[in-house]
Formats: C-alpha cells, sequence, structure tokens
C-alpha cells in the first residue's frame, strides 16, 4: 500500500478558515502545506463489514471532536472541519477508496465513543482517543497516531513555569473532573487546582491573569497555541503518557489492519509530517516523530 499524496489547495479553505475564526493572523499562510489525497479507487476490503457499507453508502462515518482547535474543530458559522485529527481521518478516508470530500463527521461525546463504534453509529473514532486496555475490551484500536501526555499551557511572556516542577503554589486550571484536574489534586499538593467545566474557560482566565497555567494533553494545548501563538505557548516535558489511537469495531480485525498500514505508510512518506507542519505544528512547539504502529 502506498500513499498517494499532492501537496495542494485542497483542504487549505478549512485551516484558513479556522484561523480566521480564532483571530490568528500571522501563520494561517502556513495551512497552505497541508496534503490533499487522491482517492484509492484500487481499494477493495469485501470480507469487512464496516468498509462494505461504507462503499455501499459511498463515503465514511466518522466519530470525532469538534471543539479543540488544530486538531479536531469544527467552525460554528460554516460547519467546516479542520484540525490534525481531521486530516487523519480524510488521509485515511481517501486510503480506504472512498472520497474524504465527503466524510460524513459525528461529533461524538467522549463518553459515548465505545457505544457508537459498537452500534455501528461510526466507522471509525478519530478524536484524542486514548488506546487502554479498558477499552480494548470494547473496541478495536489501530495507531497509536500520536502520543501525547499530560503538559502545560501558560502565556507567551511567563518565565516562571517551565514544566511541573515549577508550579508550586501556583494556580492550575483544568476541566472539571477530569484526569488530569484528578493528577493535580494527588500528585501536586501545594498547587492550587481551579477547575471549569471546558478548556476554553480555562485558557480565558489564563489570558486574563486569573490561573497561571492550564493543564490538559499536550496535544489540545498545542492548540490553543497555534490558535494565539503571540499569547500561548506550551512548555516542559510531558508529565504522563496517553496514545491516541483510530477507534474501529473490535470485530472488524480486517479494517484494524488496514488502518494501520496506512498509518505506517503515512510515516514512511511523510504525510503524516505534513499534517502535524500544518496543524498543530503551528504552535510553535517541538515538531513530534510519528510514532510506530503498535499491533
Amino acid at each position: 500500500m502506498k500513499i498517494r499524496k499532492t501537496i495542494a489547495v485542497a483542504g487549505v479553505a478549512a485551516l484558513a478558515l479556522l484561523g480566521t475564526a480564532c483571530g490568528k493572523d500571522d501563520k494561517s499562510s502556513d495551512a497552505g502545506k497541508a496534503p490533499s489525497y487522491e482517492v484509492n479507487d484500487k481499494f477493495s476490503m469485501p470480507d469487512s463489514k464496516t468498509w462494505k457499507a461504507a462503499k455501499d453508502r459511498g463515503h465514511l462515518i466518522v466519530g470525532a471532536k469538534e471543539d479543540q482547535p488544530f486538531l479536531g474543530f469544527m467552525d460554528p458559522a460554516t460547519k467546516e472541519r479542520s484540525g490534525f485529527d481531521i486530516e487523519m481521518a480524510r488521509m485515511i478516508s481517501a486510503e480506504l477508496g472512498l472520497d474524504p470530500k465527503k466524510i460524513e463527521f459525528k461529533t461524538i461525546a467522549s463518553a459515548n465513543r465505545e457505544t457508537a463504534l459498537q452500534k455501528g453509529d461510526v466507522d471509525i473514532y478519530v478524536g484524542t482517543y486514548s488506546i487502554t486496555d479498558k477499552r480494548k475490551e470494547s473496541v478495536g484500536f489501530a495507531g497509536p497516531y500520536y502520543i501525547s501526555g499530560q503538559s502545560l499551557l501558560v502565556k507567551k511572556d511567563n518565565t516562571a513555569i517551565t514544566g511541573k516542577d515549577t508550579i508550586a503554589n501556583k494556580k492550575v486550571c483544568s476541566a472539571k473532573g477530569s484526569t488530569p484536574a484528578q493528577k493535580i489534586t494527588k500528585d501536586f499538593p501545594t498547587t492550587t487546582l481551579v477547575e471549569y467545566d471546558t478548556y476554553s474557560l480555562c485558557v480565558d482566565n489564563l489570558l486574563s491573569g486569573q490561573v497561571d497555567a492550564v493543564t490538559t494533553d499536550e496535544a489540545i494545548l498545542k492548540g490553543y497555541a497555534a490558535k494565539d501563538p503571540k499569547n500561548l505557548k506550551v512548555v516542559g516535558e510531558n508529565f504522563s503518557t496517553e496514545k491516541y489511537g483510530i477507534g474501529v469495531s473490535k470485530d472488524d480485525a480486517q479494517l484494524r489492519e488496514a488502518v494501520n498500514k496506512i498509518l505506517e505508510e503515512s510515516n514512511k512518506e511523510g504525510v503524516w509530517k505534513n499534517i502535524y507542519d500544518a496543524t498543530l505544528g503551528l504552535s510553535g512547539a517541538r515538531p513530534r516523530a510519528a510514532p510506530r504502529v503498535a499491533r
């Protein structure tokens, strides 16, 4: 299997719209590096029930996030989707022989991902979906396609916070009840945890000076930094490990293996890096290497 790609303007509009919607004005032109994807019209996998159903309907149904800038985002005005996860879904769709422009994206809440895959409401799920042994009991995973971990977002001019060892006696914000919030409470007793319902509220309070830092997976934080690179930055090394996978039906081993091969080829041919550079790479954070697929 060999990835067919062109470096062209397809997909650029969505990324440019995201830059405009987020008030990002200094790097939007870099979105022109995003690949477009030539459909592999020779691909066939009739033994996969999921793929056959998608082929019969003429498009892939992809579960995704819609509130993570430059990762999985939907413009509220235009309904255009953009970001690293969205581009990965488009690349996978094309390699499966399905037009990426026809993808039907569905926003699925994190708590409902396993159910959506089990019921066939989505063909695959691409949205900061961490691979865990518990989840493997219910669904299958291809990948990982990205390795993230808990990190810190601070204001660009902040020189006091450089990583987890410098947040003592600081106010750190996270989503209410989240795993990152629980880790702050457990492992950093001298740090004051501030919780809001969403990370966007945490970021608003960071910018206004009400908190000193925001913490969650660095991939999500990179999205916010890419949204506002003049005022925000991600600092320090990750202090946990989250391996993001492509969720598929547990019973569809053929689809899982096909997606694994697509991910491996995208890594070899530099497509993964092109996608990263055009999305999360705009945060200014150091480049990531594409992870090795684990079977």
